[in-house]
């Protein structure tokens, strides 16, 4: 390897290194932020939440990538345009592609690993965080006593303490609600301090309780006058109440299965299965409709392919037909009418909604296709962009090219998501929908290769002020001209 080429990829490792993990370290951020109040006050592990922005980081590897590609290729060609080290190899002979060459190597590297990542780790990645979200949401929160306010995570029973002390954790005056007999007595037991807390394993709920009094109601409901109520004083109460919910449980990972839980083998084999089905229940949605609602006595008619001889029946007028009943049949036949139209209605209904929700899946798996797909491709064409714009524009550091990249990405971003909206909704095509933004990006990055190869004045101010001025004072002669060929 040449000793040129050396100094760009180092130029070049270490802006992308470092971009990538600060695009990163914003998007997982903004995901943790996302579920921040299914995640505060349940008492989770740190190495929960940890491996949870650990499988974030995975899935979010699609969407930073493209953008650290970018804004490194901008910083990298920039710094070298504005320390003139890009002008010293172009008069050495070197070529703007030439120079390029070995970034664009490396880029190639990046792109085709990042599919594999896409294939493979994202799957896995998004089917662990659907596991941890649920198992999060199923747990509750932890036990925290506030002074004066009645306590209801437990499942039928509710907690009242006037004072909890912060370093001891002795609760005074404490007042509990028991409803959790299965015949529904209550017991109500008041206590002058205690402990309560979680066992380690978190199933169960500790008890201590000092000085109090428990009223039990036991209750007749065939009598209701024979009901008692049961009161007793203790000295020391210790219980031990089984719970669930409080604890971490783990829920097996193949229960979450959707689009964005499969790799392209898996989605390609889904694909051809939803198209047979959706074939299949579009056809059965109307075969019922015709032979028991519509065509009822004549088979034939609900049947394409079976020829129908129409030339020995006679046309009957419904008025002539309607004329000769009287009013209880006519209203007998108008009942029958609308029920048959009714259920017919509701038949169909039921065919059409299965058959839409095959279709939408379907519509999902081929996005999903699509993008792991154009992944790869638009990491090169965000390279395409970035490394020319930033020899055009000559401006290293943080300032211009953050401007510049988060520009692009937002028009990048914002057309990904309309074509996937659309695919989604079956309004577009998969390939136009998922597509649609390289096709509208490939044509910029040629551009501007073209540009920054002939070492264009795209972005030099003087460069239109001239041209500007040269502009008017050519209108100006043209209009004067003209005046005095009139006059």
């Amino acid at each position: 390897m040449k000793t040129v080429h050396k100094f760009i990829l180092k130029s070049y490792l270490g802006p992308m290194i470092l971009t990538f993990f600060i695009v990163m370290f914003v998007l997982i951020m903004q995901f943790m932020w996302r579920y921040i109040d299914e995640l505060v006050g349940k008492g989770l592990d740190t190495s929960v939440i940890f491996e949870l922005m650990m499988y974030a980081a995975a899935t979010l590897i699609p969407m930073g990538l493209p953008l650290a590609t970018l804004l490194a290729a901008i910083m990298t060609m920039g710094n070298l345009g504005e320390n003139y080290e890009l002008l010293a190899l172009k008069s050495a002979g070197m070529s703007l592609p030439r120079i390029m060459k070995p970034l664009t190597i490396v880029i190639g590297i990046i792109a085709i690993a990042s599919f594999f990542v896409a294939n493979n780790l994202v799957p896995y990645s998004t089917k662990k965080i659907y596991a941890l979200i649920y198992d999060i949401r199923q747990q509750k929160q932890s036990i925290e006593f506030k002074d004066g306010i009645f306590f209801n995570g437990i499942d039928n029973m509710s907690i009242r303490v006037d004072k909890q002390d912060p370093k001891t954790k002795l609760l005074t005056n404490i007042l509990i609600y028991d409803t959790r007999a299965l015949n529904g007595n209550m017991t109500t037991t008041l206590a002058d301090s205690g402990y309560i807390r979680l066992s380690d394993d978190k199933k169960y709920l500790l008890v201590t309780l000092y000085n109090g009094q428990t009223y039990e109601e036991t209750r007749n409901y065939q009598w209701f006058d024979k009901s008692a109520l049961r009161h007793h004083f203790f000295t020391e109460q210790n219980g031990v109440i089984p719970l669930s919910g409080f604890d971490f449980e783990r829920t097996d990972t193949e229960m979450f299965n959707n689009s964005q839980t499969k790799n392209i083998a898996e989605l390609t084999q889904g694909i051809d299965s939803l198209e047979l089905l959706t074939s299949k229940s579009t056809s059965i949605s109307y075969e019922p409709l015709l032979k028991t609602y519509i065509f009822t006595h004549d088979q034939a008619l609900a049947q394409d392919t079976v020829p129908v001889d129409n030339s020995h029946k006679q046309k009957i007028r419904i008025e002539d037909s309607l004329s000769k009943m009287n009013i209880y049949e006519q209203k007998s036949l108008w009942e029958d009418a609308r029920f048959a139209a009714n259920n017919s209605r509701g038949v169909f209904s039921m065919d059409e909604q299965s058959a839409k929700e095959a279709l939408n899946q379907l519509y999902r798996y081929k996005v999903e296709w699509h993008r792991k797909m154009s992944l790869p491709v638009s990491i090169m064409i965000f390279f395409l962009i970035g490394a020319p714009l930033g020899a055009i524009i000559r401006k290293g550091g943080l300032g211009m090219p953050i401007v510049v990249s988060v520009l692009f990405f937002v028009i990048y971003y914002i057309i990904s998501i309309t074509g996937e909206k659309l695919a989604r909704e079956g309004s577009w095509g998969s390939f136009a929908g998922m597509w649609i933004s390289t096709f509208i990006l490939l044509p910029i990055s040629i551009f501007l290769t073209y540009k920054a190869t002939n070492d264009s004045n795209l972005f030099n101010a003087e460069w239109y002020i001239i041209h500007y001025r040269k502009a008017k004072a050519f209108f100006i002669a043209l209009f004067k001209k003209k005046n005095n060929i009139q006059s």
